[in-house]
């Protein structure tokens, strides 16, 4: 039902290097980028090549939490996730765990990114 997802962040590089360096286990990668304003917007995928989630510059300053959950492939990959974080300096909202409350077998760890957005590595294997 949901074509691609785009959240407006306060610095688009930094957000490029969270992204990209914190969920390279699960694959996503920068597959496009143009000028928007004087920062660009920023397309990453997941291992189909498919631009579904998008950064691009904030331009007001009302910010509200958003909450963001990226497949991973089983719980190896949502383990790395959370490792890459730690050695990152990133905040641990939660540590990678099953979750029976939403259902058997849902296993997730959940970070803070540079906007404050929850993001979240999660495998239904």
């Amino acid at each position: 039902m949901i074509d691609h997802v785009g959240i407006q962040v306060g610095d688009v590089e930094a957000s490029v290097r969270f992204y990209t360096g914190v969920f390279a286990a699960i694959g996503l990668k920068e597959v496009m980028r143009f000028p928007v304003a004087k920062s660009y917007a920023v397309g990453f995928s997941g291992p189909d090549g498919n631009p579904d989630f998008w950064l691009s510059p904030a331009f007001g300053e009302e910010r509200r939490e958003a909450h963001l959950a990226l497949q991973a492939p089983d719980r190896g990959a949502v383990d790395a996730v959370h490792a890459a974080a730690v050695a990152a300096g990133v905040e641990v909202l939660h540590a990678p765990r099953e979750w029976p409350e939403y259902h058997p077998g849902y296993y997730a760890v959940f970070l803070r990114d540079p906007d404050g957005h929850n993001v979240e590595a999660v495998t239904h294997a």
